[in-house]
């Protein structure tokens, strides 16, 4: 089995790394078999999500699905980001499905293949995070959450989904890095950096340049958002007031590792990337929902019983 992906610097000496030689990245390669990395880790990041959120429904008596819940979300937000970097450039998307329908419907499998090549970078976070907030809350309208209706059932299930997204989101960027798909950072000498393979997705320049991890930072600020905001949980907390601190934190993390990735700089006299003002949006939007939301209820719950917390499916 080999892995081509990625190599740690050696002390940030720069030299040549041994994967520039192999030709198999983005893939886990096993015989004939190839695993995208990019899909792998996105299941992982599912799997991480939907115990987490289990774990949370648990504490909360919530009777209701986690699996199907984090599926169908990240699904939603998968498709919500490729829309919406795909519709940042109007012109390539005409001339990149131009290209996957090149070898006509009488090649049924060559179409297939080239829209999964096509499918298999390009990720816009703030298209997936509109996208999962909306079928959240139409989740939330389902599953009722405490005997909750509507926008407020909605804002129940995304307040028990925040720690979930903010860890699922982390585990995901790794996938980012591995596929090569352009989410590293800029070019370094930190002894952390790391070698892309030439033939990434979006290679870096020179090829054989050092640059900043930045999936890695985002990964760890996830998982510090998740720590938080489970632990803001374990009390009572104004309906709503979770889902408006995460998407403070989540934006300020977003806006802050733009810094340092290769993202252009498009907006504000070249200061700021699409991403950056994107980040400014969901604070702005986050700080509302808790002003909002302070004078809510504080909704008080009764953990399921001890027989019905076996499987991360409740219902």
């Amino acid at each position: 089995m080999t892995i081509s992906s990625l190599t740690l610097s050696e002390q940030g000496s720069g030299a040549p790394p041994d994967i520039l030689e192999e030709d198999m990245y983005p893939f886990i390669n096993i015989g004939s078999l190839h695993i995208g990395t990019f899909g792998l880790l996105l299941w992982l990041a599912a799997v991480c999500a939907t115990v987490v959120l289990h774990k949370n429904f648990i504490r909360n008596g919530v009777d209701a699905d986690a699996l199907t819940i984090v599926a169908v979300v990240t699904l939603s937000g998968v498709f919500g980001a490729k829309a919406w970097h795909e519709l940042q450039n109007p012109r390539e998307l005409v001339l990149a499905w131009h290209q996957i329908m090149l070898p006509g419907w009488h090649h049924p499998l060559g179409i297939v293949f080239g829209f999964l090549r096509w499918f298999q970078a390009g990720f816009a976070w703030f298209g997936g995070l509109l996208a999962g907030v909306a079928m959240l809350i139409y989740q939330g309208h389902l599953a009722r959450p405490n005997g909750l209706r509507g926008l407020r059932a909605g804002l129940r299930l995304m307040d028990f989904a925040a720690p979930a997204a903010a860890i699922g989101y982390g585990v995901g960027r790794i996938g980012c890095l591995t596929s090569g798909d352009g989410d590293y950072g800029i070019n370094t000498t930190l002894p952390w950096g790391v070698h892309m393979a030439w033939n990434a997705l979006v290679p870096p320049n020179p090829p054989d340049a050092l640059v900043q991890p930045t999936p890695i930072y985002e990964l760890l600020f996830s998982l510090a958002i998740g720590w938080w905001l489970w632990k803001q949980a374990s009390t009572p907390r104004p309906l709503g007031f979770l889902t408006g601190e995460y998407l403070v934190l989540s934006g300020i993390g977003r806006f802050l590792v733009e810094f340092v990735r290769i993202n252009p700089k498009i907006y504000f006299g070249h200061t700021m990337s699409n991403a950056q003002v994107a980040a400014l949006g969901t604070i702005v939007v986050g700080a509302l929902v808790m002003f909002a939301a302070r004078n809510n209820e504080a909704i008080v719950s009764t953990p399921l019983p001890k027989k019905e917390q076996d499987s991360p499916a409740t219902a």
